[in-house]
């Protein structure tokens, strides 16, 4: 891992996402998808405020929830997406999690970017 990665890795990494979000705007959004196949991303992000923020707060974002600072959200990662926003929260089914990434694979190359999640998030 080069430097620059190594850093941004770590910087994001102490990052949180109430810095950028509502403790109470998040705690809405988990509760509006807890039942298994409830999930869904555009209302999801609606709820926590996601919406509402600009394009370089959504990358802040996207590089909180790329556990493995790769550049992408792959399909494991998006299964534990509501654990990105509460340690509690489910696991997002298999329907859920396909669902989630086939809205945001705009080149269907299996993972999410930083700009299909961008786009899917602010469209």
């Amino acid at each position: 891992m080069n430097r620059f990665k190594l850093f941004f890795f770590f910087f994001s990494r102490t990052m949180s996402l109430s810095s950028v979000l509502s403790a109470d705007a998040i705690d809405c959004a988990l509760k509006d998808c807890q039942a298994p196949d409830s999930f869904n991303p555009k209302k999801f992000f609606q709820l926590c405020g996601l919406t509402k923020k600009s394009p370089q707060e959504v990358k802040n974002v996207f590089n909180i929830l790329d556990n493995d600072a790769s550049g992408f959200i792959e399909e494991e990662e998006l299964k534990f997406f509501l654990q990105r926003f509460s340690p509690g929260a489910r696991v997002l089914t298999d329907k859920e999690t396909k669902g989630f990434l086939s809205a945001a694979d705009d080149d269907s190359d299996g993972k999410i970017g930083a700009e299909e999640f961008q786009a899917m998030v602010l469209s």
